[in-house]
């Protein structure tokens, strides 16, 4: 029962601040340009994420050096806080699925502070991405995609989708293999999981004890970008 009213509580602050933000965030920024609407947009996300780790009890031990170059991170995935914990630790853009800009408040977040959406199921979608993951990479920031496509909690991934890995390599981009691990692992985001009732399991806990390890960036030509893909699998 402490468990469950911890985790409620922390839900419903975590609504209301996102929601306040949100809204102000909107409202002042009918009178930016574009461009200053961007860059307060990456500020109000970072000020969220840093609130959002404490609020929920967020204890994260690193492994490795943070990279100081832009490039293609990769990364396994077990749940929807995966990329907070990285742009948590680094300036980037995560690549998500087009179905999270229709989520209340995530999805409004999300498209103002600069996540890349991609329709996998259409091909149009895809290409756009690919070159959007080429101009952030080229201008100096760094790009999150999970290629697994899906979260897991295996130990092993799953098949790596290769195409990041192309688009990066033709830019000749650094590419760069980070490994997330949950302490518990009913605290990764699978199967059937939805949100509100995973959210209570996994925060209702004092601590969400979460490992994240950053390796030194890869480079390839884009001739042998399978095999990069494959060689960063865990089988």
């Amino acid at each position: 029962m402490l468990s469950f009213l911890r985790g409620l509580l922390r839900l419903i602050i975590f609504i209301l601040y996102v929601s306040f933000f949100s809204f102000t965030f909107y409202v002042v920024s009918l009178f930016w340009n574009e461009k200053t609407k961007n860059q307060n947009a990456l500020v109000l996300r970072d000020f969220i994420l840093k609130i959002t780790i404490k609020i929920l009890g967020i204890k994260t031990t690193i492994y490795g050096d943070l990279p100081t170059t832009p490039g293609l991170i990769v990364a396994n995935h077990r749940s929807y806080f995966d990329p907070i914990l990285i742009v948590s630790h680094i300036h980037a853009y995560p690549v998500g699925k087009k179905e999270v800009a229709s989520w209340p408040l995530i999805g409004y977040l999300c498209k103002i502070s600069g996540v890349v959406f991609v329709e996998r199921a259409c091909q149009d979608s895809r290409n756009k991405t690919c070159e959007i993951i080429k101009k952030t990479i080229t201008e100096g920031s760094s790009i999150i995609n999970f290629p697994e496509g899906t979260t897991g909690i295996q130990p092993t991934t799953l098949l790596f989708n290769s195409g990041s890995f192309k688009t990066a390599t033709q830019i000749e981009a650094a590419i760069i293999p980070v490994a997330i691990d949950y302490k518990v692992q009913s605290d990764a985001f699978v199967n059937d999981d939805t949100f509100i009732p995973h959210f209570l399991k996994c925060f209702g806990k004092r601590t969400t004890e979460i490992k994240i390890t950053y390796f030194p960036p890869l480079y390839s030509d884009d001739s042998d970008y399978l095999g990069l893909a494959e060689k960063l699998q865990i089988q």
